[in-house]
């Protein structure tokens, strides 16, 4: 039995040795490595943070003392030593372990996180509130250095500075968010004296100093002004400008040295700033040298090879954001004016290809996705075609300026909208189940999606020519494999697809559910019920012209969305068919109000009915009851009508 064995809660830590929290720092590596290999998940970032973790539950008091972990990326080693090992093996797996911080699986989880830069903010509320009830704890905040380039994280800063509340905030700092952080600040944090340097440096300065009239004195005070010279030329100005103190930078994976900092830590009061260096994916090679790649990775296979473990994805063909990025470079090299902003994102959205040919005219903000719409609606104002790639949950952060910055001026951005839909295994923080419900509520903003990687492409030229706010959502993972036409085609605005010619039932599917609601309509055919299925493409403008000579000859609408069901798709085509004064019956197929808990995509899909077998129940049950029994009965002994397709 190891020592991991034997930690059921972080009390279980502080009566091992300095030898034994090194042994188990191993051995949680080990575990995280394993079942990563399994679950997939946040590999390198949780590798860099076990020594750090160890320290914070040695020497605090949790749950009594909180810590809030910023993102969550980090926090596998936090749940090995909180009480959920036995359940680790399950992490990311639908009814299993949360892959991110969560209130409701764990007391220790002080505040439930996944998106970038919220630590400061939550661990200042609950500081201000301990203070309000009169209680006597700590509480801590850590947040890596990449979320540090989002703008809350310095509007808290600059709060709990002013309020000189007791609150401590750990700054892991591995020159790294997700990919290679951007901006000053990154290269602010990096710089330091190398201690050769500043050696030979002050010497200098003291020999200088004594050759001058009372020159001994001299001396005496700049040593005494040491620590204040010394916070000139490191990140300890810019945090005691902010009225907190500076402590570090301290090697993260030092366990003796962390421990000490924060048993001195734990006495001091007022707003401090703990900077500690480590390394992302500390203690597995490949992730040491490829942390971007092992930020976060899918399901690996084990290969023995020489006596080391390596590790390889299963995942295979060619996905959504792959057909996106080589079709953005392909159309940049035809138009000067494109430009492709992310923040913080190059390979998750695809525009590290675009900044491989076209350096100058890639743009990574670092994690502000505010400023990158922002930035985005100034380009566009000067005539260039901007491009702001962007997961759809992350989107969600700079509804503000979509509104105010692009819409309101009817400026020519383009949003590429990844992971829409139910994104998988990281669950309720990053599934994109919203924005067709957020967005098509803004005036001048066009919304469309595709049904394949073919249409994408087309879609994509479509917005890229188009005199105003567009946006294009399309789903996380492996694309249809479909075909791709070599010619790219400009898509009428507002104009949809019929693919099957049918009757009584009109399915209208939007992006991602149009393959399985075709996948159904076969097996319905072979039942006697042939329905007519319309690949909506457009979310905003809907299909008016179609709505309005071809509703009436059905008995009933079925729309299909992978989207929430309240504001979202099929409420546009109720408000459509009222505005037009089409009285037929519509049944929405999509995700229920609430949000939506982790698990493999294809799991979600089935249990929320937008998969092939979903969609035909869904569907079958409509013409069960909106069309009469005697019609039935005659359909399920007719032959199949020739089915059509066409464009409309």
């Amino acid at each position: 039995m190891g020592i991991l064995d034997k930690v059921q809660t972080p009390k279980d830590l502080k009566s091992l040795s300095l030898n034994e929290l090194e042994t188990l720092a191993q051995e949680i590596r080990e575990t995280i490595i394993q079942t990563v290999a399994k679950t997939g998940g946040h590999l390198a970032p949780s590798l860099g943070t076990v020594e750090l973790t160890l320290a914070l539950h040695y020497v605090f008091d949790t749950p009594r003392d909180k810590i809030i972990w910023d993102v969550g990326h980090q926090t596998y080693a936090h749940k090995l030593v909180t009480g959920r090992k036995h359940l680790f093996s399950t992490l990311r797996e639908y009814r299993g372990l949360s892959g991110f911080p969560h209130r409701g699986e764990s007391v220790y989880d002080s505040f439930g996180t996944g998106h970038a830069s919220t630590s400061i903010s939550a661990a200042l509320g609950m500081a201000i509130s301990r203070d309000l009830k009169g209680e006597k704890h700590k509480v801590i905040a850590v947040i890596g250095d990449g979320a540090m380039t989002g703008g809350l994280a310095f509007e808290a800063l600059n709060h709990a500075g002013e309020l000189d509340k007791d609150l401590i905030v750990v700054l892991n700092d591995n020159k790294m968010s997700i990919s290679h952080n951007v901006g000053a600040l990154s290269h602010f944090l990096s710089r330091k004296f190398t201690s050769r340097a500043f050696r030979q440096f002050k010497k200098g300065v003291e020999r200088f100093l004594s050759s001058l009239p009372a020159g001994e004195n001299l001396v005496q005070l700049a040593k005494r002004s040491e620590d204040s010279f010394m916070s000139l030329f490191t990140p300890g100005m810019l945090f005691l400008s902010l009225h907190f103190d500076y402590l570090g930078p301290i090697n993260g994976h030092n366990l003796n040295k962390l421990i000490k900092a924060f048993e001195h830590i734990k006495e001091m009061e007022g707003p401090i700033l703990v900077h500690v260096l480590t390394t992302k994916g500390k203690g597995y090679e490949p992730a040491e040298k490829d942390p971007t790649n092992y930020h976060g990775v899918g399901k690996l296979y084990l290969r023995e090879n020489s006596g080391k473990v390596n590790y390889f994805s299963t995942e295979k063909g060619i996905t959504y954001t792959q057909v996106f990025a080589e079709t953005l470079v392909e159309l940049a090299n035809k138009d000067k004016r494109i430009v492709g902003i992310t923040a913080a994102m190059p390979e998750g959205t695809g525009l590290a290809l675009l900044q491989k040919h076209f350096p100058e005219r890639f743009f990574d903000v670092g994690i502000a996705e505010e400023h990158a719409v922002t930035l985005a609606a100034g380009m566009a104002t000067q005539g260039l075609r901007p491009v702001v790639a962007v997961y759809s949950t992350f989107l969600q952060r700079a509804y503000d300026q979509i509104i105010h910055d692009v819409c309101l001026q009817r400026l020519p951005v383009v949003f590429a909208i990844d992971r829409g839909g139910i994104v998988g295994e990281d669950g309720p923080t990053h599934h994109g189940v919203f924005d067709l419900s957020f967005l098509r509520v803004i005036p001048h903003l066009v919304l469309m999606s595709p049904k394949d990687e073919n249409e994408l492409r087309h879609m994509l030229k479509t917005a890229l020519e188009y005199e105003g706010p567009i946006a294009l959502r399309y789903p996380r993972g492996k694309a249809m494999g479909v075909s791709l036409e070599e010619s790219l085609k400009t898509l009428p605005i507002g104009e949809s697809e019929i693919l099957i010619q049918g009757e009584d039932v009109l399915i209208l599917a939007i992006g991602h559910t149009v393959m399985p609601a075709l996948q159904a309509i076969e097996q319905l055919q072979e039942e006697g019920f042939y329905p007519a299925l319309v690949n909506a493409r457009f979310v905003k403008p809907l299909d008016k012209t179609l709505l309005r000579e071809k509703a009436p000859e059905f008995r009933a609408i079925v729309t299909i969305e992978e989207n929430v069901l309240m504001g979202g798709f099929g409420s546009a085509v109720m408000e459509l068919l009222r505005d037009l004064n089409i009285n037929i019956p519509v049944y929405r197929v999509g995700l229920p109000d609430q949000f939506i808990e982790h698990g493999g995509q294809n799991i979600l899909r089935g249990k929320y009915g937008l998969d092939k077998e979903g969609i035909y129940e869904h569907v079958k049950k409509v013409f069960l009851k909106y069309v009469s029994k005697r019609k039935i009965r005659q359909i399920t002994f007719r032959k199949r009508p020739g089915a059509q397709s066409r464009t409309g």
